[in-house]
């Protein structure tokens, strides 16, 4: 009985403690994700002119992050969208200094989206971080989700977050 009394009392604060999903804007970017803590963003421009933003926050010792370009000239021809992504996500490997990565999935689609493309790989750094990313593409944005920590990441949880990105606000 005691047990059960304790139980009952402790049920809110563990409640309390559990992390909610929330859906966050992607500064004015016009996409948004869905995440565990508020990225802090900045704006940047790549060689093209694109604007590029970038954000990350932390929560429970997972570094959740998310890169998100607004393509200047959209490209309208989906093989090549998704041959533009991986040169980016190519890019970013070598930026997040990678040691280590399990090789690109192909064939994914953002929430059975058949208008866009995804991949998905599993990255150790030279740090020992252990990362999952997934980049999407619809021609017109070009977003890249990770989460990375020393400890084994909690693939469940992850897996959710790396699939709440909206393009666009789709």
């Amino acid at each position: 009985m005691k047990t059960t009394l304790l139980f009952i009392f402790l049920l809110p604060v563990l409640a309390g403690q559990a992390q909610s999903l929330k859906k966050y804007p992607v500064s004015n970017s016009g996409c948004s994700l869905y995440g565990y803590c508020e990225p802090k963003y900045k704006i940047e421009y790549s060689e093209d002119s694109s604007k590029v933003y970038t954000g990350e926050c932390i929560s429970s010792e997972v570094t959740y992050g998310v890169i998100c370009i607004k393509l200047l000239k959209p490209v309208t021809n989906l093989v090549m969208a998704e041959d533009l992504m991986i040169s980016y996500v190519d890019y970013l490997k070598t930026n997040f200094n990678i040691k280590t990565s399990a090789g690109y999935g192909k064939g994914h689609r953002l929430n059975n989206d058949e208008n866009t493309r995804g991949i998905l790989d599993y990255w150790e750094d030279a740090e020992g971080d252990k990362w999952k990313i997934k980049a999407w593409t619809d021609g017109n944005y070009i977003g890249f989700m990770y989460a990375y920590s020393k400890k084994e990441l909690p693939e469940s949880k992850v897996n959710v977050f790396l699939d709440g990105l909206r393009l666009g606000d789709k």
